[in-house]
């Protein structure tokens, strides 16, 4: 596959948030209007200059974060707009992430006006003892009154995030968290195990988290696969699950090693057979500093290590498409060790990790993949 004569993914990533969430390690901080305006003008100025300098059109464009819905709607409506002008977006899925408020009508209306036709609004629980644990600001109510805003306003694909083995979830709660965003009608659900980082005030305090065993939490994830699954959504990467037709188009482009540019402090890229990111400073960007090389991407070691983390897995037709010769003998043959435990699957079609596999993907891909 010729990835340079693909449409290319946009990323903008907005590094502001009320309020850092204990668990959360993203690139993130508060900011007053006039910080917000800057940011604004120097994404617009960003996106025209990479316009003339890649000449490519885009397909996708997400606002990551952070906490994009913060910008509010004007300051989103110019990106957008700079955003269509410097890279087309026919056709384009346009995402925004945001955390439920008070009041969001207004908001997810000028956006539906400006043609952002996806939303991933930030869950993490339905219960309202576990998100008070996980430092959220909101309520399930508020989430559920946000997701019906969306609605309301025409934006019908939007996602949830629901985090699994959280403080004192149980098998019970979880599976109530499942069908309160079943029985909102959403299209998606964002399913990811919590991750203790360090440097977070969970990292800090680890040894006083009332956090369930790995085998616990193991049992959590398959049961959030089979409940997500018999209720409609179904799994088509370790994390993620849609209802049929509706998977991330944006995040598949990582997954499939496609080619994306990323605009903001802390976003990475992929264009030209190159990655590179900007640092981990706001006001590094704004004053202009460039991005820094990271090296050349999307060889086969890293096309298989991204494919491996889809249910498709690595498949013997997308491999000889892209590089015109099959799945390597080695990588078939250390996967096959891992088929009678029931942790991968290996045939005709190619090599993929079962549900239990994805529970240990970073020691089988370091293992597949020598």
């Amino acid at each position: 596959m010729n990835t340079a004569a693909s449409p290319l993914g946009l990323y903008i990533h907005v590094p502001f948030c009320d309020a850092k969430c204990p668990y959360c390690d993203f690139y993130s901080m508060r900011a007053d209007s006039g910080r917000m305006d800057d940011y604004t003008r120097t994404v617009i100025a960003s996106l025209h200059e990479w316009s003339g300098t890649l000449r490519r059109p885009a397909d996708t464009l997400y606002f990551g974060g952070g906490t994009p819905s913060l910008l509010g709607a004007s300051r989103l409506a110019q990106i957008i707009r700079a955003a269509r002008d410097s890279f087309g977006l026919s056709g384009a899925e346009i995402t925004v992430e945001a955390n439920p408020s008070r009041e969001m009508d207004d908001l997810f209306s000028a956006l539906a006006a400006e043609g952002v036709n996806r939303l991933s609004i930030g869950l993490q629980s339905a219960s309202d003892e576990e998100l008070r644990l996980l430092g959220r600001r909101h309520t399930a109510r508020q989430a559920a009154d946000a997701v019906r805003s969306a609605q309301r306003a025409g934006i019908s694909n939007i996602s949830l995030d629901l985090m699994i083995a959280t403080q004192n979830q149980t098998a019970e709660s979880l599976r109530n968290s499942i069908h309160f965003c079943a029985d909102l009608g959403v299209t998606h659900l964002s399913s990811y195990l919590l991750k203790i980082e360090d440097g977070t005030v969970y990292g800090k305090h680890r040894e006083d988290l009332r956090l369930p065993d790995d085998d616990t939490a193991a049992d959590l994830y398959l049961l959030a696969c089979e409940e997500m699954e018999r209720a409609g959504y179904f799994q088509y990467e370790i994390s993620n699950f849609a209802k049929p037709g509706f998977e991330s188009r944006h995040n598949l482009k990582y997954w499939d090693a496609q080619e994306y540019l990323g605009i903001g402090p802390a976003a990475h890229s992929f264009v030209d057979g190159r990655r590179f990111f900007y640092p981990r400073s706001l006001r590094g960007f704004l004053s202009g500093d460039p991005p820094e090389t990271e090296g050349p991407g999307g060889d086969p070691e890293e096309y298989a290590m991204l494919r491996l983390r889809l249910t498709e897995g690595l498949t013997e037709a997308g491999y000889r498409a892209r590089f015109g010769q099959s799945i390597p003998d080695t990588y078939r043959r250390r996967a096959e060790r891992y088929r009678t435990p029931g942790l991968t699957i290996c045939d005709t079609n190619g090599i993929r990790m079962t549900r239990k596999g994805f529970l240990v993907s970073n020691l089988l891909l370091g293992d597949i993949l020598g």
